[in-house]
């Protein structure tokens, strides 16, 4: 920073990185699931699935089965209807989001859970314990 830019030396910039911040993703560190339980639905969802691929697509299908939808959340301080989830061509399991007119993915590892959960959403848990 210079002098002139208006900006003083002991202000932190927004934009500047943390290189020493861990990045964590919604779910981490806030399942309440036993692992052992989280175990046995990962063994559930791949056990006929061969490679990554079809493990993904697992988990998808359980998800897509089992969680109640749509169900309210919040994301980045705006509430949300959960109106669905799907498999984005890119890889990635979504939920599809809703406010109002607008419709947006996020992807479902990113996704903040409701307290109460909604019905299914142990298998999110076990998709991001599998993930990590």
């Amino acid at each position: 920073m210079t002098a002139g830019d208006g900006a003083t030396t002991d202000t932190p910039l927004l934009n500047t990185p943390v290189l020493s911040r861990t990045v964590q993703r919604y779910g981490e560190a806030m399942s309440t699931w036993d692992p052992a339980a989280l175990e046995a639905l990962i063994e559930e969802a791949t056990v006929d699935a061969y490679g990554e691929d079809e493990q993904l697509t697992g988990f998808f299908t359980m998800i897509e089965e089992s969680l109640a939808v749509p169900f309210t959340t919040t994301v980045l301080g705006v509430e949300v209807s959960v109106v669905g989830v799907d498999l984005a061509e890119d890889g990635r399991v979504v939920a599809r989001c809703a406010r109002g007119s607008v419709r947006q993915d996020i992807g479902i590892l990113d996704l903040p859970l409701p307290e109460p959960a909604p019905e299914g959403s142990q298998w999110i848990e076990a998709y991001r314990y599998w993930a990590r």
